[in-house]
Order: C-alpha cells, then structure tokens, then sequence
C-alpha cells in the first residue's frame, strides 16, 4: 500500500511537472533538489572505489546534513538512539563534563562540581583533541559523549589544548557514577552575605534555592555563583529567576513560525526576596545559566560580575524518522531570547563588571588566538605535540563547607570583586530606602 502511494505522489508530481505553470514551480524545484540527492546517491553507491552498501551511503549523507546544520543537530542511527534511551534512564559512569562545538572544534563548556572531570583539573574552553587514542577532528559532538561514557571506574585519557600550555595535555581520569548535588547555600565569614552556589540546572534547583533564601532570614544581600555551570532544564532557570523578578518576561522561545513563539512571564507569587543580588558568571556558564544571568541583567535586578559566557541559546527536540522511535534526528528547533530581545546564541552574556579569574597577561591571549579557518589545521598540528604533561596540582574546594573563610574569599578574585559591590549595593539600598 505504501509502495502504491509512493507511485501516486510521484506521479501526481511528474504530471504537474509536465503542465508547469507559475503556481507549480516551487514544487518543481523541490522535485529537482530531491533528484538531485537521489542521483548522487546512486553514483557514489555504483562507482566509489570502496565496497559500500546504500544504507551505509544514505546513513553517512544524513549524519553530514546534520552536521552541516549545526554543532548540537545530528542523526541518531539504531545504535545512538538505543544509547541515548539508556542514557535518560538509570546511572552510567561518565565523566561529570559538558563539551560543545565552538569553531569547529570539541571544546569544554564546563566540568560539574566534585566529578572526576573536575578534580582532574578540566578547565572550561579547553579544546580536546583527543579521546584514548581517537583523535575528535571531524568527530560529531554525539560520537565524542559516547566515547567518553563507559563503564564506572575504567579509564580514560583526554588529551587537552590549554590557554597558555605549549603542548597539549594529557589527562588521565577514571570514569564514574555522576551523583549530583546542584545547589550549595554558604555564609560568608564577617559579613551578613548569603553565597549561593548552583552547579547545574536539575529538577530541584529552584525548591533547594527557595529554602535557602527562607532559611537565611537576616541576610542582606545574596551572591548568585553560576561560575561552570554548563545548564540544564529551562523551567529551572525560569523557577531560579522568579525567586528574585516578580514581573515581565524572563524568557521567551522562537522557532521558524513567529506563530510558535512562547514567552514565560515572572509571577509575584513566587518571588521570594527583593534584597541587593549579584551574580557570578564565567566562560563555563552556558544555556540555562546564561538565560538566569542575562534575564537578571534585563530586569536590572541583578549586577552581573565576571567573564563572558560560553553563548549557548539554541533549543533541540529529538523528532523520530520511523514511527518506533529506532532512528532519530536531534535538531535544533528554536533559540532562546532574553527580555530585551537579545539572543544568547554564540554571543553569550558579557557581565556588567569584567573580572579575571587570575593573572592572564595579553601575551598569553595572543598566542592562543586563531581563527576560525585556521583551527582544523592547527589541532592537525597539535597531535604532533602531543606528550604526557602532568596535570597541575588542583585544590579542590570542600563544597559542603557552611562557611567560606576570609582566606577563602582572598584566593577567588572574582568573589572578592562580588562581595565588594554588593555591599556598596546594600548601602545604596539602604540610602534609597530613607
């Protein structure tokens, strides 16, 4: 019956293509385009120097329109969609990483908080360039999630490009079971300051940052720390924003029909404080983290403090090709877009107040600037450079503590920067409040 239709529409096609007119023509040229593919199929299938089946042939031609789309669409064969099926169910070891595409090339958002990724000494913006002994040029950002998970406590050595490093890095790390805990409520040491700390966007972000907020009753000021934060469930983000904003849009999702476009407004019920904030940011922030921080600057509810985010706004929907849900295309359907109209997509947040995480001199920044058509061909090079460089010692921070120290606030110049301000934002308050 299928095979019946098929001849029908394309006959019904072929008939309108002979008695073309003015109102048929775009229907021609779609007919043209779509013969098009078939023909190139069919020559690389007759004449390719190598032995290789149709399937194979139409399955690489899908992975390579996706591709082409962008870095977070791509084509889920039988094996990807079964494994991203086990992926939303139950544990499997991992890495405790987010990595995107930027330019080309496999690139770190940000490692999560306490995983082995972390205490390894993963940095955000880190560029992989290898995973084992697979090199990641032209690798699709599926295929290098599936090669780092695996089984808890196997190993596995990532081999990094670093700002500032002369050779690349290789970082050994054993993968794990990824239990996360998203959301740390300290006090700071002589001050009347709430620190709160989201390390990614999960199902409880927002009723964990309410109790802390009710729980902390003579606070005078909070520091939102969304440093690394590589994202998570947009309600979250829309929940964690309404705790401060109390109205207007946080905001809004577009796609290809303006018809489709949903805004998601703040309600007063759900506010919670109207107390001075600020807000950390850094090049690990990214989708959900980034839609808090520059809904936060929209509103001017919130001074933002820090480095540039990672500009990660798109939205993605897996869309099923055959009615059983065996094969998958994971494509980008919307982007995201900020009260004032502004997308985060590939720009980011730029903070209200630029601050660096530590020394980096302008020499450094130079030598790691290349572009964009360039990049492919200098990661080429890189693997040549390629040595067993030990990772540097990393302190890693007790996230359990209750209190941060003033020896703890002294080592983090971008925290220092933030409890400064909003204790001039507390004393403004104060003044306007008279």
């Amino acid at each position: 019956m299928k095979r019946l239709l098929l001849a029908s529409a394309l006959t019904l096609v072929i008939s309108q293509s002979i008695f073309a007119n003015e109102e048929v023509v775009p229907e021609q040229s779609r007919f043209e385009s779509l013969s098009k593919l078939t023909k190139v199929i069919g020559t690389v299938e007759k004449y390719y120097v190598d032995d290789i089946k149709l399937q194979e042939i139409v399955d690489k031609a899908l992975k390579g329109l996706m591709q082409e789309l962008d870095a977070h669409s791509s084509y889920l064969d039988k094996k990807a969609s079964k494994e991203m099926s086990v992926q939303t169910q139950g544990e499997f070891g991992g890495l405790g990483i987010t990595v995107g595409m930027r330019d080309g090339a496999l690139t770190v958002i940000s490692p999560i908080d306490d995983t082995p990724a972390f205490k390894a000494g993963i940095k955000p913006l880190d560029i992989i360039l290898k995973i084992d002994n697979t090199s990641s040029i032209n690798m699709t950002l599926d295929e290098a999630v599936t090669l780092m998970r695996g089984n808890p406590q196997t190993d596995i050595t990532l081999t990094v490009v670093r700002k500032g490093e002369v050779k690349p890095l290789e970082i050994k790390m054993k993968r794990d079971i990824i239990k996360i805990q998203s959301v740390f409520a300290k006090t700071i040491e002589n001050t009347d300051l709430l620190y709160l700390r989201v390390s990614s966007f999960d199902a409880k972000v927002t009723e964990d940052l309410e109790k802390a907020i009710l729980a902390n009753k003579n606070i005078k000021g909070y520091i939102l720390d969304l440093r690394n934060n590589p994202g998570g469930l947009l309600s979250q983000a829309i929940g964690a924003v309404n705790l401060f904003v109390d109205n207007g849009i946080i905001v809004s999702q577009k796609g290809k029909n303006p018809d489709d476009e949903e805004k998601f407004e703040a309600s007063v019920s759900k506010t919670k404080t109207k107390l001075p904030l600020v807000v950390l940011v850094n090049e690990g922030s990214a989708s959900a983290s980034e839609i808090v921080s520059g809904s936060l600057q929209d509103h001017k509810r919130a001074v933002i403090i820090g480095e540039k985010t990672f500009g990660k706004g798109s939205v993605q929907a897996v869309l099923p090709i055959e009615n059983d849900r065996s094969e998958n295309i994971k494509l980008t359907i919307a982007k995201y877009y900020l009260p004032s109209g502004r997308t985060i997509q590939a720009t980011g947040v730029t903070p209200d107040v630029i601050v660096n995480s530590g020394k980096v001199t302008q020499d450094d920044e130079d030598k790691f600037k290349i572009k964009e058509a360039d990049l492919k061909k200098h990661l080429e090079g890189e693997l040549e450079k390629v040595a067993d460089v030990k990772k540097e010692d990393k302190i890693v921070e007790d996230e359990n503590k209750k209190v941060i120290t003033s020896e703890d606030v002294l080592g983090d110049n971008q925290l220092n920067t933030s409890i400064a301000i909003l204790k001039s934002l507390i004393i403004m308050n104060k003044w306007f409040l008279k």
